[in-house]
């Protein structure tokens, strides 16, 4: 009996953005389990606090291998908690890499028998971040291209 292949997706996810939508699902076809782990201690302020954040993700995965998790502390506690063996991590650009490329290294270092895979998100999702979408929502432009319709209502609540 072979051992189930899961995987972790780390994330703040604020807000969750169809490219993040696209690389859970690709990655979804890949592993027997991907759990999408929703980041709550984070230097970043965040527009959505840790709970929104996992309800928001967790509305827009119905598949069985795919679970939204919230966690609190160092990533490598977490995914080993999981028993995963794999994280996934997004590249949109080269500029990327770079700094995945150390996170990688130090997740390595803190746990000898993790990988680190790198996905692209399809092409259309290529400039798509986070951060960038907040910034367009929050000066009131129209983000309906960048995320999901459950998300989009949720931006809208936070600018009212």
């Amino acid at each position: 009996m072979s051992k189930k292949r899961i995987a972790v997706y780390p994330g703040t996810f604020d807000p969750i953005t169809l490219g993040h939508e696209d690389v859970v699902r690709r990655a979804a076809r890949l592993f027997d389990e991907v759990i999408v782990a929703v980041a709550g201690s984070t230097s970043k302020r965040t527009l959505f606090n840790l709970e929104e954040r996992v309800l928001l993700a967790k509305d827009l995965f119905d598949a069985p291998n795919i679970q939204v998790v919230g966690f609190d502390g160092l990533l490598m506690q977490f995914v080993q908690a999981q028993g995963a063996q794999i994280v996934i991590r997004g590249l949109r650009a080269a500029s990327d890499f770079e700094y995945e490329f150390q996170l990688a290294g130090m997740n390595r270092q803190l746990y000898p028998k993790l990988e680190t895979l790198f996905l692209t998100p399809s092409e259309q999702y290529m400039f798509v971040s986070s951060s960038l979408v907040r910034e367009v929502a929050l000066l009131g432009g129209d983000v309906e291209q960048f995320v999901s319709a459950n998300v989009v209502a949720a931006i809208e609540q936070k600018r009212r």
